[in-house]
């Protein structure tokens, strides 16, 4: 078992690296996308148009999603970590089930009232019982029962000897069962790589259960799998227990801010990207210089240092990456503003960001709302580096 988990785990990193490289370049042709599409709206007034461009907004917002899922599988999950309980969440989705779902379907839950805390991520582990409850559902085109329960569980060392990245300790075990078509052992081998589905064409991406994955293995956690043909699929959710106090505060929508004239230099190898870059922050009261490489925008910099205020800069360029310009600028300027922007939302990426002075950082693709804050906070005193 240990020896086809470990080719599993090969097979799914060879996957997880090139699914991340098309997932960089799709946010670089997402961006351009959404920000032109603010643009328009902006100056629109026929109602007709207005509900074609919303349309266009909703598909790429929608193809963003699916290329979010793809970098949660490819370069795992990022986000915040707050001690909470998964209670709430099982409530929540069994009322959306009961709702939503077929009425052949009957949905149960058996939640314990002493559930201890975990450390995650309320969100992303909302997806993972989401993603969960209806393949359970589509598992069961004539009906059947939807069981969830949750407990508290301390594994030993022997229980945890047989699985691939457990540790022993105190755990909450989330259960979401069904009695539907069930998974052959060859399907079962699968199901967690990215775009395999056993869906008919159009029903289904082949994400959710990478996703959900990518998500668990993030939180510390695992999951095991039992199905058999015609009987059904139960998944069993491991997720360490924490007594961490809490941490992490939502994030509030501000408004969009406007420049008072500042020149931005940005920096970006994709010619789409710049292009709608410049015409929204000129939009909104800058002055914009673009380079297209790391190189040509060190030379604009050494030139035109004491004129620019802030530099938005790709992080994956060819030549010159964004990393080495970072250093490059600070040698000229230690004083630079930077906002370093990036498709690949990795924590590795924006720690080595953080760990070289810059500490605003776009995940693309990105709007205009989060360019012009990012632009603010870049620009105000207290984010002048030492």
């Amino acid at each position: 078992k240990l020896e086809q988990q470990f080719l599993r785990a090969q097979r799914m990193e060879s996957i997880g690296t090139m699914a991340g490289g098309i997932a960089h370049d799709l946010n670089n042709v997402l961006t351009p996308i959404l920000m032109s599409i603010e643009l328009l709206k902006g100056n629109e007034r026929d109602p007709q148009r207005l509900k074609i461009l919303a349309t266009i907004e909703a598909s790429a917002q929608r193809g963003a999603g699916m290329v979010d899922q793809v970098l949660s599988f490819a370069r795992g999950v990022g986000g915040q970590r707050l001690r909470m309980k998964v209670c709430p969440l099982i409530k929540e989705i069994e009322r959306f089930a009961s709702e939503t779902f077929l009425k052949q379907i009957k949905v149960t839950s058996d939640i314990a009232n002493d559930l201890w805390s975990v450390l995650g991520d309320p969100t992303q582990l909302h997806q993972v019982l989401l993603n969960l409850c209806v393949n359970a559902r589509d598992a069961m085109p004539d009906g059947g029962t939807l069981a969830l329960s949750t407990c508290n569980l301390t594994l030993d060392d022997h229980f945890v000897s047989a699985i691939m990245d457990a540790k022993p300790g105190p755990h909450v075990l989330i259960e979401v069962e069904d009695n539907g078509t069930g998974m052959s052992a060859d399907v079962m081998d699968h199901i967690f790589e990215p775009f395999f589905t056993t869906k008919e064409v159009g029903k289904g991406t082949g994400l959710g259960l990478s996703t959900t994955h990518a998500i668990v293995k993030s939180h510390g956690g695992f999951i095991l799998v039992y199905s058999e043909v015609g009987k059904g699929t139960k998944f069993s959710v491991f997720l360490p227990a924490e007594t961490i106090a809490e941490t992490g505060s939502a994030q509030t929508d501000v408004d969009l801010p406007r420049g008072s004239d500042e020149l931005v230099l940005v920096v970006d190898d994709e010619p789409s990207v710049r292009q709608i870059t410049r015409q929204t922050l000129e939009a909104f009261g800058y002055r914009v210089l673009l380079a297209s490489d790391g190189s040509e925008a060190a030379a604009i910099y050494q030139a035109r240092s004491q004129e620019i205020d802030v530099v938005i800069t790709d992080m994956m360029m060819p030549e010159m990456d964004g990393l080495t310009l970072i250093d490059a600028l600070q040698r000229i300027n230690p004083g630079v503003r930077m906002i370093a922007a990036c498709g690949l939302n990795s924590s590795d990426l924006t720690e080595k960001v953080a760990r070289a002075g810059v500490n605003h950082f776009l995940a693309k693709p990105y709007k205009a709302q989060a360019l012009l804050s990012a632009l603010c906070d870049a620009l105000s005193p207290q984010a002048l580096m030492p």
